[in-house]
Parts: structure tokens; C-alpha cells; sequence
């Protein structure tokens, strides 16, 4: 009888102990496709998103592998020994529970030092001023917020733009400085006023005006620029559809069918 208690327990150990598992994981796999959402707090850019996503995807990958590892270390220690027993069944469900607990958390999603903000190739650039970005949104007035939200999708069709273009060209190092210098650095010196400061006046308006004025135009600023890098393209699609429609003729057009 006490042996069928025994293995009765052992049996709800290891039930309890892979349920705890599964529900972790399945939570892993909950988080996983919310960083691809864009995370809890809405990415202002699908570059921000992506890197967001990339790191859930690594958690959860050495999650899996904390798993899979803890359990064939169980199963051999119970080939060893013959049979782990209701303890070694418990210390396997709580050495999976402290490391799916520690990769979960661990490393975190760091926030892009400014320095480094101006670096790497345009994708990775775009990438993380968004995230930076998106960490300075809580500190800055609602008007001002609005217009990085509408920065995010604009650096993300800009970045686009550039990939095809020549690193060592002007307009591309104007972009990089007006992206990864000037915007942070801006939004920087706000940051280093002090709150209760923020709203007095000065100079005819109140630092808070100032940012949002001066957000405001870099938006209109990396507007302009989308157009004329995009100019190039438009032009060329008009000479082909001219160009189409002078060699083929009505032969594009669809006859209308008889009646």
C-alpha cells in the first residue's frame, strides 16, 4: 500500500510539475506573438517591432533549451540511480520553473545608448531610434508624442528608401544626421529640464511648445526628403507607362465584350 501512495504522488509530481511547463511555455508563446504585435506598449515602426520580436525569440529559444536540457538531465539521473523518486520529480519541476523564470526575464530589451544610436547600416540605424523613441514617450507632452508616433512611420518607409541607395551619398549622411543626432539630441535637452520647468515661458513660448514646434519640423523635414528621394522613381514610372503605352497602344486596353 505505501509503495502505490509512493508512486500515486511520484504520478501527481510529475503531472503538476509538466503542467506548470506547458502553462509557462504557452505563455512564452503568448509573449512571443505580442513582441510581434509590436510588445504591451505599441512600436511606433515595424523596424522597433522587429528587434522587439528578434529578442522575444531568443528568450523563448533558450527557454526551450533550459527545458529540454533539465529533463534529459532528470531522465539520465534516473537511469543512474533507477528512478529519481517524488523529490527528484519536484526539484526537476522547480529547476524548470527558476529557469524558464530567469530566461523569461533575462536579458532584457535594453534601451539604445545615445551615442550609438547613429551607427550600423540604415535598417539597424531606423531601428533603434524607434526604440529609443519609444522610451522617451512617457516623459513628453501628448502633442509631442502624437508627432514620434508619426515619426515611426515615417523613418520606417525612409529606411526603405535609403537600403537601395549608396551609404556615401550627401543625402544619406544628411539623413543619418538629422535621424540619429539631431531628433535624439533634441528630444535629449528637453529631457534634461526640469519637469516643473517645462511649462513657464520663455523666450514667448514654454519648452514644452518648443519641442513639439520642433518636432513638428523635423516630421516635415523627412517628409520632404521622402518625396524627393521618391521623385526619381515617379519619374521613371511615368517614362515606362508613357513609353508602354506608345508601343503597345490600344493593346493594353481590355476589348469591351459584344453584348
Amino acid at each position: 500500500m505505501p509503495r502505490r501512495c509512493s508512486a500515486s504522488r511520484d504520478s501527481a509530481g510529475a503531472m503538476n510539475s509538466a503542467s506548470d511547463s506547458d502553462r509557462i511555455l504557452r505563455e512564452a508563446r503568448q509573449s512571443l506573438s505580442l513582441q510581434r504585435a509590436g510588445g504591451r506598449r505599441r512600436s511606433i515602426g515595424k523596424r522597433s517591432a522587429e528587434l522587439k520580436c528578434r529578442h522575444a525569440a531568443g528568450k523563448l529559444a533558450r527557454m526551450a533549451l533550459a527545458v529540454i536540457g533539465i529533463l534529459v538531465a532528470a531522465m539520465v539521473a534516473g537511469l543512474v540511480i533507477d528512478g529519481i523518486g517524488f523529490t527528484g520529480i519536484m526539484a526537476t519541476g522547480l529547476a524548470i520553473l527558476a529557469a524558464l523564470y530567469l530566461f523569461g526575464r533575462y536579458p532584457r530589451l535594453e534601451t539604445p545608448a545615445l551615442p550609438a544610436l547613429n551607427s550600423g547600416d540604415v535598417r539597424s540605424m531606423v531601428g533603434r531610434t524607434e526604440l529609443w523613441l519609444e522610451a522617451q514617450r512617457p516623459a513628453l507632452p501628448a502633442p509631442a508624442v502624437r508627432i514620434v508616433d508619426q515619426l515611426g512611420l515615417q523613418l520606417d518607409q525612409l529606411g526603405l528608401q535609403l537600403e537601395g541607395i549608396d551609404p556615401s551619398q550627401p543625402a544619406v549622411r544628411e539623413v543619418r544626421q538629422l535621424v540619429g543626432e539631431h531628433l535624439p539630441g533634441m528630444i535629449d535637452s528637453y529631457r534634461r529640464i526640469p519637469p516643473h520647468l517645462r511649462g513657464e515661458v520663455r523666450a514667448g513660448s514654454t519648452p514644452d511648445q518648443q519641442l513639439t514646434e520642433a518636432l513638428g519640423k523635423v516630421s516635415g523635414e523627412i517628409d520632404q526628403i521622402t518625396r524627393q528621394l521618391a521623385a526619381g522613381d515617379l519619374d521613371n514610372l511615368a517614362i515606362k507607362t508613357r513609353y508602354l503605352d506608345y508601343k503597345y497602344g490600344e493593346a493594353l486596353v481590355e476589348p469591351e465584350k459584344p453584348a
